[in-house]
């Protein structure tokens, strides 16, 4: 594994949710000491840290929040304070291997110091040094402060570490209050403004609220600080029922709350009390959602095709019908139609071909969509060209191929007929239906679009002539709704420079999200071709809103998916929201790529009719 610096450097990371809350739910009460079943019942321990991983943590914490002299002494277990938490961090490692890191879990002494209490700053650093001398020895890849609630308690537990161990990564998290102040009534950027100085890897909040509160405190620290922000709150307020606390926040709820997290700074979310590995889960698909998949830099300098040897290199407009189209400005139509799961197309072909009587200008094929494993799309847009007339634009994904099946695919499929191609990375193997697959990436779509252009050239991607050229229409994917913009306009730059001659957007809800997009973009010429889906539930826009990267579902039309009482209206809600949409957006885009939800073409003649 990269280290966790980089991992945070470059990606959003998903912490675990609640131990105490699971081992609460495995019948161990609170009135006995959590740490200690890491020697007295490490199999307890061991379950909890597999639910989290296999529910797709990134970071799993140990057992040894309250780990320290000084709560361990009224149990009698001072004496085995160095062995509570070398075995806390053995076995969360034990679980963790090579696929997820591990943070020593340090929590606050449970005494004051002073100047309000008899401990000594002293005492207290010395204290936290006996804790995290365990945790080191028994090999956690960082240490997370949690649940403090006095900043100079933080600060002596910060000194502490670096006296150990200087350059291991640190988060550290404070609680908050339902006023917005740090639980002891601190204003809430004193903790920013004094913990930032101590050179820590992130810095955030944890438990004592839920997700509500813990969002409006992010945004009120964002814009003070430049270090990565950690947030992981409770599931909700408890609630005393048949007397028990109860968590009452929904998986969904805080999947929810995950992706606001994100969208308003958050490098870092997890769970506290009353999570467990559902909720976990979840927040994994939201993180997943709109975290771009890993992507290798591919510099167009060192792949641009810098001559043209003696061949014809086909114009825009004899590229093919839908390249003429562009060229000449007309709206264009596209429909998107997945391959099957199985062996027999003629459900699909038959769409096609209704769609291309109605009059849609080409039929769009996905390349392994959400890393699922389906017909071949490039056999699929063959038979369509084959059986029905109407011309494909070919996904064409770097995730299954190396260069060379990638050039050789190319060839055979201009050979054969295809000549719209929309290049795109793909989505990662850890999404789809075979999660250990291996993923190739050997380019991405900017090195992609590099190597069409060098076919449409007559050259290869080293540059060495292969006689007649091809002559693909190649576009390219943007996303208007990314979380960093900046990034994914870069790359747009990069994917026009590379060649690309149209630009296809994710699926767009949100029109000032979109809008603001279009000013972003008022330098770029070539056509942009708009991409709608037609929503068919209130269960399918919250999957759009929370796992499609990008799409982004404004609370209005969340709504309206809402109120509606049938399939059947929800289906028509979905259509008039997306016949809306495209009328909003119609005079600012050179086409329209509408998705057929659940292979109902019929929404996409509703649409256009």
């Amino acid at each position: 594994m990269k280290s966790f610096r980089d991992k945070l450097s470059s990606e959003i990371v998903l912490f675990d949710g609640g131990t105490g809350t699971l081992l609460y739910d495995k019948g161990i009460y609170i009135n006995r000491c959590f740490d200690e079943l890491n020697i007295t019942a490490p199999e307890l321990v061991t379950e909890v840290h597999k639910e989290y991983v296999t529910a797709g943590a990134d970071v799993i914490e140990t057992n040894t929040y309250g780990a320290n002299k000084f709560r361990l002494t009224p149990h009698g277990l001072d004496n085995k304070l160095f062995e509570i938490n070398k075995r806390g961090a053995e076995l969360a490692c034990a679980i963790a291997k090579d696929l997820v890191y591990v943070a020593g879990s340090v929590g606050p002494l449970g005494i004051q110091i002073e100047p309000l209490g008899k401990v000594s700053f002293t005492e207290a650093k010395d204290a936290f040094k006996e804790q995290i001398k365990g945790l080191i020895a028994g090999g956690v890849d960082l240490i997370v402060f949690e649940s403090f609630v006095s900043i100079p308690e933080l600060e002596q537990a910060i000194i502490a570490l670096r006296e150990l161990s200087p350059d291991m990564p640190v988060i550290a998290q404070i609680m908050i209050g339902d006023d917005l102040n740090l639980v002891n009534g601190a204003p809430l950027l004193s903790f920013v403004e004094n913990i930032q100085h101590y050179n820590v890897d992130a810095l955030g909040f944890n438990c004592s609220v839920g997700p509500k509160l813990m969002l409006d405190a992010l945004e009120i620290i964002k814009p003070h600080t430049l270090i990565p922000i950690s947030i992981q709150p409770n599931a909700g307020i408890p609630q005393n029922v048949g007397g028990r606390n109860m968590y009452m926040a929904s998986p969904e709820y805080l999947a929810e709350y995950a992706k606001r997290f994100i969208q308003s700074g958050a490098s870092i979310v997890g769970g506290c009390c009353g999570t467990n590995g559902t909720h976990i889960k979840a927040m994994r698909r939201a993180v997943q959602a709109l975290q771009p998949a890993k992507r290798m830099d591919i510099h167009v300098r060192e792949l641009k095709v810098d001559s043209t040897p003696n061949v014809k290199v086909y114009e825009k407009e004899e590229k093919s019908r839908f390249s003429t189209k562009l060229v000449r400005k007309e709206f264009v139509k596209l429909v998107e139609l997945t391959s099957p799961k199985g062996a027999n197309p003629t459900r699909e072909i038959d769409k096609a071909r209704k769609l291309h009587y109605f009059g849609i200008d080409a039929i769009n094929i996905p390349d392994g969509p959400r890393a699922s494993a389906r017909m071949s799309a490039l056999a699929m847009a063959l038979m369509i060209q084959r059986d029905v007339g109407i011309e494909t634009v070919l996904h064409y994904a770097c995730r299954d191929r190396n260069v060379i099946g990638m050039q050789s695919d190319l060839l055979g499929a201009w050979a054969m007929g295809i000549r719209n191609v929309l290049s795109i990375t793909g989505d990662p193997p850890k999404l789809g239906n075979y999660p250990d697959a291996t993923a190739v990436f050997d380019i991405d779509a900017i090195g992609l679009t590099n190597l069409i252009m060098r076919l449409n050239h007559g050259l290869d991607l080293t540059g060495n002539p292969i006689g007649e050229p091809s002559g693909f229409c190649v576009g390219v994917g943007v996303n208007p709704g990314a979380i960093n913009l900046d990034e994914e306009l870069r790359r747009l730059d990069y994917k026009i420079e590379a060649g690309a001659e149209y630009v296809i957007t994710q699926p767009v809800f949100d029109i000032k999200i979109f809008e603001q997009f279009l000013k972003r973009i008022e330098h770029i010429k070539i056509p942009l071709i708009c991409g709608i889906w037609p929503l068919v539930s209130y269960r399918n826009a919250q999957f759009m809103n929370n796992e499609v990267p990008g799409a982004s579902v404004p609370n209005d039309i969340m709504e309206r998916m809402r109120k509606t009482e049938t399939k059947e209206a929800a289906f028509d809600e979905g259509v008039d929201i997306a016949k809306e949409t495209l009328a909003r957006v119609r005079g600012k885009i050179a086409g329209v790529q509408l998705s057929a939800p659940l292979g109902r073409i019929d929404a996409v003649m509703k649409i256009l009719g």
